[in-house]
C-alpha cells in the first residue's frame, strides 16, 4: 500500500499566494522566467529561475545560479513571505479549467515507495535531466516543486475532501494569469488528518506519476543519497519522503499531445496521402480544423488542407496496452514506415506541441513553411495510463498532457 504522509509545509501568507506562485521551472525559457517575474520580487521564479537575478548570460546549471536560489529562498523566509506550519497536515489543491474543478491532496510521498515501483511511472527517464534537479535540491533541501499524481478513486477520501471545500472557504483562491483557478485548504484538524493517512494506507495500493517524472526520480535518488549520508538513519527523516499532489484518477482529464513533421521524407504530397491509404481511410475535411472524435481517428493537416484518417482494421492491436495507443499506430504506421523516423527521442524531424495550444496552432506551424505536416491525437486516457504503468510498459514520448499545470510555491517540502 502507499505511503503518503502530512507535513509540516512552508508556504506563503494568505496575501501572498497569487504573486508568488509560478510555473513549473521547466515550461519556459530564462527570458520568459524574468518577463513573468517582472515587478514580482516575491515571484517564487526568483529561487526557481534564479540565472533571472543573475548576469544575462549566466549558465543556468552554474554554481551562481544554484547560489543565488539558496540566497533568495533563505531571504523569502527571511521577510515571512515563505512561513513553516507548526503542524504536520495535509492540504487540498484543486485546479479550475473550463468550468471543471479537480481536488488534489498534498501530502509527502515515500521514496522507497518510488524504488519499490508501489509508485508507478508510465515514461522513460534520463539521467542528466534527474541531476539537473537534483542539484537544486540539494542546494535547497527542498522540495520547491511538487509533482502530479494519481490513485484510483477512495469514496471515503473523496467525501472527506468534499465535506472540506463545500463547509470551509479556501485560503488560498485565485485566478492565474492564464485564467485557471487554484485553491487551498489546509487541513488543520488532527483526527481528519489522521483518518486520511490511515485510508491512503489501507485503500490505495499503487499511485501514478501523472506528470513530473524526472523530478519524481530525482526526489528518491535524493532520499538514497541522504540515506547513506545519514549513518543514524531511521527511515522517519523527512529526506525519506518527496511532495506529491495526489488527485483521483476520474477527476483527471489528459489533454492531445500533437505533432509537427519537418518533412515528407522525399515523398510529394500526393505520393504520401497514396502511402497513407494503404493503411488508412482518408477523407478530405477542407479548411476546416477537424478534432479528431474516437480512438484510432487521427486528423492530419497538410499544404492547406485538413484529413481524417482513421486506422483500417488489423493495424493495431486492442488488446495490447501499448499497441492500443494512437501515439504508437501513429509512430509505427507513419513516422517509422513511411517518413523514416526511427527514434522520437532524438529525431530533430518532429516536434510536439500540447493540445492547450489549440489545432490552430499546429496549421500555423504548417502554413509559415517551418514544418510540413501537422496530426493531432485523440487524448489519450486515464485508464490507459494506468494500464500501461500496471503492466509494467513505458508509453512512447510525450503521449499525455494535463492540464493546469501545478503551480509552484503554494507548499514547499524541506529535507530536514
Amino acid at each position: 500500500m502507499a505511503i503518503i504522509k502530512p507535513f509540516q509545509g512552508i508556504r506563503p501568507p494568505k496575501e501572498l499566494a497569487s504573486t508568488l506562485a509560478c510555473l513549473p521551472y521547466d515550461v519556459m525559457n530564462s527570458e520568459e522566467a524574468a518577463q513573468m517575474a517582472a515587478g514580482k520580487p516575491e515571484s517564487l521564479l526568483h529561487i526557481t529561475r534564479a540565472e533571472i537575478d543573475c548576469p544575462v548570460g549566466t549558465d543556468v546549471h552554474s554554481e551562481e545560479v544554484y547560489n543565488k536560489s539558496v540566497e533568495n529562498y533563505n531571504l523569502f523566509k527571511q521577510k515571512g513571505w515563505l512561513k513553516q506550519d507548526k503542524e504536520a497536515k495535509y492540504y487540498i489543491y484543486a485546479q479550475t479549467m473550463d468550468g471543471r474543478t479537480q481536488y488534489g491532496i498534498v501530502g509527502a510521498a515515500s521514496c522507497d515507495d518510488y524504488h519499490k515501483g508501489i509508485i508507478k511511472k508510465h515514461e522513460l527517464t534520463r539521467p542528466d535531466k534527474e541531476e539537473d534537479r537534483m542539484i537544486l535540491t540539494r542546494y535547497l533541501n527542498a522540495n520547491i516543486e511538487p509533482v502530479f499524481f494519481s490513485y484510483k478513486a477512495v469514496p471515503e477520501i473523496d467525501a472527506i475532501v468534499s465535506s472540506i471545500v463545500n463547509n470551509l472557504p479556501a485560503e488560498y483562491n485565485f485566478t492565474s494569469e492564464d485564467g485557471f483557478g487554484h485553491h487551498l485548504w489546509p487541513i488543520n484538524d488532527a483526527e481528519t488528518n489522521k483518518k486520511l493517512e490511515h485510508l491512503f494506507a489501507s485503500q490505495v495500493p499503487f499511485t501514478y506519476v501523472a506528470d513530473g517524472h524526472h523530478r519524481t526520480a530525482a526526489a528518491a535518488r535524493i532520499g538514497i543519497e541522504k540515506k547513506n549520508q545519514n549513518p543514524d538513519h531511521t527511515g522517519n527523516e523527512a529526506y525519506n519522503y518527496f511532495m506529491a499532489v495526489h488527485f483521483p484518477d476520474n477527476q483527471l482529464k489528459i489533454i492531445d499531445y500533437n505533432r509537427v513533421v519537418k518533412d515528407l521524407n522525399g515523398l510529394t504530397s500526393d505520393g504520401f496521402i497514396s502511402k497513407l491509404n494503404e493503411v488508412f481511410e482518408v477523407s478530405t475535411i477542407g479548411k476546416s480544423i477537424y478534432h479528431p472524435t474516437k480512438l484510432h481517428e487521427f486528423s492530419m493537416y497538410l499544404e492547406g488542407n485538413w484529413y481524417k484518417l482513421t486506422a483500417k482494421p488489423g493495424t493495431y492491436n486492442d488488446h495490447d496496452p501499448i499497441g492500443i495507443l494512437d501515439v504508437t499506430i501513429l509512430s509505427k504506421l507513419v513516422l517509422d514506415r513511411t517518413l523514416g523516423v526511427k527514434d522520437l527521442r532524438t529525431t530533430k524531424r518532429v516536434e510536439f506541441v500540447g493540445g492547450i495550444r489549440g489545432l490552430g496552432e499546429l496549421s500555423k506551424r504548417i502554413d509559415s513553411g517551418d514544418m510540413k505536416v501537422a496530426f493531432a491525437l485523440y487524448p489519450v486516457s486515464m485508464q490507459q495510463l494506468i494500464d500501461i504503468a500496471d503492466s509494467g510498459n513505458i508509453m512512447p514520448p510525450k503521449t499525455t498532457w494535463f492540464e493546469p499545470k501545478l503551480r509552484s510555491g503554494l507548499v514547499i517540502h524541506e529535507l530536514e
